[in-house]
């Protein structure tokens, strides 16, 4: 555009000269052209020039155009980076957290031998409301003056803050200790000595627990191992094996106690999970007096009794052990706690169901004992009222509190002698 306009406006001045040069020529009866050519010549370098400058101008302009456009791509480049990073950070640091079975900002774990106490309020004078034993996770909200305020599970309150296990090194524990458990999903659920709904009920499980899992993935040649060394013959009676090694997808083995058993993957849930604190709530037993006991261990044994018990949580499980310190199993446990209190027990806890009196759900106290198992007693627990039971439940939790209907007892006994 612009070398058009000043080819024009050269044009322009040649056509002036040329006449002004022709009137000049007529005056003076000069004959000369040379000069007009020499000025052609000036002014095609003339307008050569100008078109050269406008064009640098524009080149120019151009390029600063350009750096502008560089500069603030570049400006947004690097905002974008930042933003990008900002993100990727705030995405890693979320992610960082395992997914377990409890929320947590920052997470604690029970850095103890058997159990850890949760007050009510900071201080040693305060009152116990809960207790976490080893390698229980909480959330840990704040932490002031030695005391650290703590939620884990149904229990919030405070617990010495040199007994936990915080942050990154209570994640990197975590992914060691976690276990894989199962939650129902359902009020009660039925668990089956096989993978299919036509074999036998083994137990009813609750709600209010939660259960190791054995074997997530069973497949068609573990189970027939299982099938050779755990059950006879009549136990596959009422089953279409076939349809069940087609069905195994929908099937998990769990642990209940030192025991094995099925349930359907439909009515659970599947998490990596911590132990978590239990609630713990004093029991009042002292109106229920020695007159209702009959001989039976009075109001302030029972009290003693469970007092006592409760200083094994923590401790580990033996199969066969008796020692409350070093290990013990579920009758052993029991036997030990009520010999310290001067009353005998049988050894099993088959002929410990079989020494006491039978009493009902809505009557039972702390101190009688609570039998469970498929088809006869294979486990005992001693009930701490409120609802719960501690127990020797298995090699990996050791002395535990749990649900008094983490499954169904199917006798609850009062000792009597």
């Amino acid at each position: 555009m612009y070398r058009k306009n000043i080819k024009w406006i050269v044009a322009g001045l040649v056509a002036a000269l040329m006449l002004a040069g022709t009137a000049t020529l007529h005056a003076e009866t000069v004959a000369t052209e040379k000069p007009m050519a020499g000025l052609n010549i000036s002014l095609d370098k003339y307008s050569d020039a100008v078109l050269q400058e406008k064009e640098q101008e524009e080149t120019s302009e151009k390029k600063v155009e350009v750096t502008a456009e560089q500069v603030v791509s570049k400006a947004a480049s690097k905002t974008s980076t930042r933003e990008t990073e900002k993100k990727n950070k705030t995405k890693k640091k979320k992610i960082s957290h395992l997914k377990l079975n409890l929320k947590y900002d920052r997470l604690g774990v029970a850095n103890v031998d058997s159990y850890l106490n949760v007050r009510k309020k900071p201080g040693e004078g305060s009152k116990i409301i809960g207790k976490m034993t080893k390698n229980s996770g909480c959330n840990i909200r704040n932490v002031k003056k030695g005391w650290a305020k703590i939620s884990s599970g149904r229990v919030k309150g405070y617990v010495k803050s040199s007994y936990l296990v915080k942050d990154q090194e209570a994640e990197e524990l975590a992914k060691k200790i976690a276990n894989l458990r199962i939650s129902v999903s359902t009020e009660t659920l039925n668990v089956r000595y096989l993978p299919s709904t036509d074999a036998r009920i083994y137990d009813q499980i609750s709600e209010e627990d939660e259960y190791d899992i054995y074997r997530k993935k069973v497949t068609k040649s573990w189970l027939k191992k299982y099938i050779s060394k755990h059950c006879k013959k009549s136990d596959l009676s009422s089953i279409d094996t076939k349809k069940m090694y087609n069905n195994l997808d929908n099937w998990i083995c769990i642990s209940i106690d030192n025991e094995k058993a099925f349930v359907s993957r439909d009515f659970v849930k599947t998490t990596f999970n911590l132990d978590r604190a239990v609630k713990i709530k004093t029991s009042s037993v002292a109106s229920k007096g020695k007159s209702e006991s009959s001989g039976s261990t009075d109001a302030s044994d029972q009290s003693d009794m469970i007092s006592y018990a409760m200083q094994f949580l923590g401790n580990p499980y033996v199969w066969g052990g008796t020692s409350l310190t070093n290990g013990t199993d579920c009758s052993g446990f029991v036997m030990r706690i009520y010999q310290h209190f001067g009353h005998s027990l049988p050894r099993t806890s088959s002929a410990q169901a079989a020494a006491t009196k039978t009493v009902s759900s809505d009557k039972a106290r702390p101190g009688d004992l609570f039998f469970y198992g498929s088809g006869g007693v294979s486990h005992v627990a001693m009930y701490i009222g409120n609802g719960q039971v501690i127990h020797a439940s298995n090699p990996r939790t050791g002395i535990k509190i749990s649900s008094a209907y983490y499954r169904t007892p199917i006798k609850i006994g009062r000792v009597t002698g």
